[in-house]
């Protein structure tokens, strides 16, 4: 899954003239959250559009075979535990990522689709995890933007604390791994397997986003985040309720506050 401390983790109104520098990739990242946008996608046009940036980003990569339609979707996407999410940097789609939030009540994710035999034990005892998937960038707009990636798996360690879930569960490429143990302190508990649709095996990492949370901060100071942006991202609308079209990042009142 996806995703940290110092001075600079400080709330938002604390000050402090030992507050460390924001490296100078923290701050591009930090400088492309305030053009971006967060669109949770329910339904319409919307999601349509996320479903064609999947297909587009992953052909591109030969990751899947070509389709006719150009579209890509499954019956992940339609479970009641399931988080749509678009990117918007200038209110251009640029990438998407799906989360699901996994608990024994609500067992639907990839990690759990291919997996079973080593997450359903574990949801069995009590665990629950964030399932971050189908991420997708606009292979145009990443090599404008190297820091988009970073960017779009906000969402994951967002989702982790909302939902007070310590797990983060990553069904990934077997050459996409080194990311994840490089950035979320992720460990391998699974043996490379297939995966219906894709050309290469996955291999099922973990993190604890608690347990890492203050070294996420400490060297990626843009994964923080006010309760109030997590709630608008991940709460369902109750009755009469709309959800909010577009969330803006907030990372950067941490940032200002340091």
């Amino acid at each position: 899954m996806g995703v940290h401390q110092m001075p600079i983790g400080r709330s938002a109104g604390e000050g402090g003239a030992d507050a460390p520098e924001v490296s100078s990739f923290a701050q591009k990242v930090l400088e492309l959250l305030d053009r971006t946008e967060y669109r949770r996608c329910d339904r319409g046009e919307d999601v349509e559009d996320i479903y064609r940036l999947r297909y587009k980003a992953y052909r591109t990569n030969d990751i899947v075979p070509d389709m006719e339609n150009q579209s890509i979707s499954d019956e992940l996407d339609e479970t009641p535990n399931v988080y749509r999410f678009g990117i918007y940097i200038d209110q251009r789609l640029v990438s998407t990522m799906r989360i699901h939030h996994v608990t024994q009540e609500t067992p639907f994710s990839p990690s759990v689709k291919a997996f079973g035999d080593v997450v359903l034990p574990l949801l069995a005892k009590g665990d629950t995890f964030i399932c971050p998937s189908r991420f997708a960038s606009d292979p145009e707009w990443t090599r404008v933007y190297p820091q988009l990636a970073y960017v779009t798996l906000r969402l994951a360690g967002m989702a982790c604390y909302y939902f007070e879930t310590p797990y983060g569960l990553s069904t990934v490429r077997e050459d996409h791994a080194g990311f994840y143990k490089r950035v979320y302190y992720s460990e391998q508990i699974s043996e490379p397997r297939g995966y219906p649709g894709v050309f290469s095996k996955v291999v099922l990492y973990r993190t604890n986003a608690y347990l890492n949370r203050e070294r996420y901060y400490a060297r990626f100071p843009f994964f923080r985040s006010t309760p109030l942006e997590q709630r608008l991202l991940f709460a369902r609308p109750e009755g009469g309720e709309l959800a909010p079209l577009t969330v803006l990042p907030t990372a950067k009142y941490y940032s200002d506050a340091a």
